[in-house]
């Protein structure tokens, strides 16, 4: 099968040559695993973090490596049994494995069952490979946040691919949501139920002139934010991020989301029940990945970028 591969950590993900598209053997199909056909796979910036190395001290790699996270498609093949699954059924996931080696950046991959939930027909294939962990790491945030109705949230980077998906989330529970982003989604923001303000220097001002009472919970998706999160929490607030390693000194919580189907399909049902979507920023083909990780490390797309085998 094809798929995209690079054979060593590399400052440059985006360089020419850096990433290739070549075959490379077919997944096996273990007991309690599901050989899924690719439909879509989002890009994360963690896949490219992760070819730079970055992550290494963390989850060891096996060269040659296939990126991916992510993936949303078709059912081929069922293992030893695994009657949770079957040929034909169209499911999606955070496939991530205990080692970084076989992505989902390609024609094929094989999943652990526990990871993988069923796609709502609500969402297309380009929408369901980009939800999984962006999703995940926006439910799982607002979980330890025990964001509710009646809460006042801040999202950091609420136009971002895990911002969005947080903000609706967040609207969905009755929580008010301040979202900080530039002043070219500030409109897109309001369409989803959020107030938005500019980041940088006015951030901490603006927001307690929208909340003098402070925020009861922010949830930090950009990093760098710290003071500024402290400054705006109310008494007794909470605060998580998913970048400052700093925010556990602080009474805050560190987030690490690891694969679960079950969480997956709580995205689901938000899905098809027409209170979560996903925007799609751009499609890119097994060939031009790189691109996608040049247009990542940019760091100012809307929504999600999503490889297409």
């Amino acid at each position: 099968m094809r798929a995209a591969v690079y054979d060593a950590f590399t400052d440059t993900p985006e360089a020419p040559g850096a990433l290739e598209v070549r075959e490379v053997d077919e997944p096996r199909v273990a007991p309690a695993t599901v050989l899924v056909e690719v439909r879509a796979a989002g890009v994360n910036p963690v896949d490219w973090k992760v070819m730079t190395g970055g992550l290494d001290p963390l989850i060891p790699a096996v060269f040659p490596v296939i990126p991916g996270w992510d993936v949303a498609g078709v059912v081929i093949a069922v293992g030893l049994d695994t009657p949770d699954f079957a040929v034909g059924d169209e499911v999606m996931a955070y496939a991530r494995k205990d080692v970084v080696q076989s992505g989902t950046f390609a024609e094929r991959v094989a999943v652990p069952v526990s990871a993988i939930a069923r796609k709502p027909a609500a969402l297309s294939w380009e929408q369901a490979g980009g939800l999984p962990l962006a999703g995940g790491t926006a439910l799982r945030t607002l979980d330890r946040l025990a964001v509710a109705a009646g809460d006042t949230v801040l999202v950091h980077a609420a136009a971002g691919g895990v911002g969005l998906l947080a903000v609706q989330i967040a609207v969905a529970r009755g929580a008010r949501v301040i979202g900080t982003a530039s002043a070219a989604n500030h409109d897109h923001l309001r369409t989803l139920g959020a107030e938005p303000v500019e980041y940088g220097e006015g951030l901490v001002a603006a927001v307690r002139a929208l909340a003098p009472e402070g925020v009861h919970a922010v949830a930090d998706f950009a990093g760098g934010q710290l003071e500024a999160t402290l400054s705006v929490l109310a008494p007794g607030g909470r605060h998580a991020s998913i970048v400052d390693p700093d925010v556990t000194e602080h009474g805050g919580s560190r987030i690490w989301v690891r694969p679960d189907g079950r969480e997956t399909a709580r995205l689901g049902e938000l899905a098809a029940a027409g209170l979560l979507t996903v925007e799609v920023a751009g499609t890119y083909g097994l060939d031009r990945v790189a691109e996608a990780f040049a247009a990542s490390r940019e760091g100012h797309v809307r929504g999600k970028l999503v490889i297409v085998p």
